[in-house]
């Protein structure tokens, strides 16, 4: 059977669009510009023949169509996230971890980490960034920023203010067993390196005369 389909990205752009209600909470939520999101609903609307929002002021409402439209989509989004999460080898859960340029594997011990969750199959991309965690390549992301983007969870993993290291993935699964599992394992390691560092000696330098 041929389902007749249109652009996926036309649809993720209408579906985050219609939950927000705003081109520009959806254009953050999957990381491109409002002007893209308003061109692919635009584009789906042509397609489809009929209009799914009411372009007002400086507000967005969905059309009845639009109304009618959103629920479908949105359990086909639950539908495929629920059967992409089934294709799992028995006795592991499989969780894909992207990781910027600059992290130090060997700060964050995953060797320790798998051998203390065995149950869970961790996979490591370096390097990988916010493109890699959109397009679903990876499950988290390990990435420097200021840790705002709206939709995800953001959790900082070392220490201090302003830019830094985040832990960042999907707030749908941000409680996952696996992903908490994670998150605690990674904030453990940053405490370690944080207090291994207080306690390395200061050198003081001698000026000679």
């Amino acid at each position: 059977m041929t389902y007749a389909l249109p652009p996926l990205n036309a649809l993720r752009a209408f579906e985050a669009a219609a939950r927000h209600l705003s081109f520009k909470l959806a254009a953050h939520e999957l990381h491109v510009t409002p002007a893209a999101i308003g061109q692919q609903v635009k584009a789906l609307e042509a397609r489809l023949g009929v209009r799914l929002f009411e372009r007002l002021h400086k507000q967005l409402i969905l059309t009845p169509a639009g109304q009618a439209y959103l629920p479908g989509i949105s359990d086909g989004f639950r539908r495929i996230a629920d059967a992409t999460s089934q294709l799992k080898p028995a006795g592991a859960v499989l969780l894909q971890l992207g990781l910027h340029g600059g992290v130090d594997l060997r700060r964050l011990e995953l060797a320790g980490f798998r051998s203390a969750h065995a149950e869970i199959g961790l996979r490591v991309l370096q390097p990988a960034g916010l493109h890699e965690l959109i397009e679903g390549k990876v499950d988290l992301l390990i990435e420097r920023s200021l840790g705002h983007h709206p939709g995800y969870r953001c959790d900082r993993i070392d220490e201090g203010s302003g830019l830094g290291d985040w832990l960042i993935g999907p707030e749908g699964t941000a409680d996952c067993p696996e992903v908490v599992s994670l998150r605690d394992w990674l904030r453990t390691r940053a405490v370690k390196t944080t207090q291994a560092n207080h306690r390395r000696p200061r050198l003081v330098g001698t000026v000679q005369s």
